[in-house]
């Protein structure tokens, strides 16, 4: 049986020492960004792209390191049940869930995004995801697939990752995608909380683009492959954090 991470709080408690960042870390006045390390992402495009918007980025599979960043990001490509594997190999899974209940920041690109739902069905092999979304990952309903190449999105209102990029291209490379997404809110939901706002795209059938619940994030796009509006994206992330 693999260790279990204890709860992550957001200022200590059962979790202070995942919490607590380390003292050889100098204070930069720079949000501290991990990207996460398990082999299956375009990692270091993606660490480049974050330095450039004004994080300060590091490039591990440590899980403590992982926990106690001001931002977690989780890139992804490849098979969805290779993903799953290597986020397990490391725990991801575990800091991933743990900094979600913590409301602690994380950003999921591509494959890292679809591994947010709950499931993930390629050649027939249905595989299990994270859960933290209603809705399952299946092949795109189109003429010609992969989806490959620039792609414009339906933000929508009130949105903080496409503020000032609304009307923008967006760089896409997959062949699977999230075609329908359930706002997990009905007549007993608490009106406090805001639902998840979504974003949309076509190819073939409209597929989800991104989505953008609390603290959790995510694109099917690369913003790291996106040119200036990629980069605004990031930009968008980062200060939120």
């Amino acid at each position: 049986m693999s260790e279990e991470i204890p709860p992550l709080l957001p200022d200590g408690g059962a979790a202070a020492d995942l919490n607590r960042r380390p003292a050889a870390r100098p204070a930069t006045g720079r949000p501290d960004v991990v990207v996460l390390d398990y082999g299956f992402g375009n990692v270091r495009s993606a660490v480049r792209a974050l330095e450039r918007v004004g994080a300060d980025v590091e490039l591990t599979a440590d899980r403590d390191r992982a926990a106690e960043a001001d931002g977690l990001v989780v890139p992804g490509v490849g098979a969805f049940a290779a993903v799953m594997e290597g986020l397990k190999a490391v725990r991801g899974d575990q800091v991933v869930e743990r900094r979600i209940a913590g409301g602690r920041p994380v950003l999921g690109i591509c494959v890292g995004m679809q591994v947010m739902f709950e499931a993930g069905v390629e050649h027939g092999v249905r595989a299990e995801g994270l859960g933290q979304w209603r809705g399952v990952v299946e092949m795109l309903d189109a003429p010609v697939v992969p989806h490959m190449g620039w792609a414009t999105v339906e933000a929508p209102e009130g949105t903080t990752l496409f503020r000032g990029i609304e009307d923008e291209r967006f760089y896409f490379v997959h062949s699977y995608a999230a075609q329908e997404f359930s706002q997990g809110h009905d007549e007993h939901a608490d009106p406090r909380f805001q639902p998840p706002r979504v974003t949309w795209a076509q190819h073939g059938g409209r597929f989800v683009a991104a989505v953008e619940d609390g603290t959790l994030a995510a694109t099917q796009f690369h913003p790291e492959k996106s040119g200036d509006a990629g980069a605004t994206l990031l930009e968008n992330w980062v200060t939120s954090l």
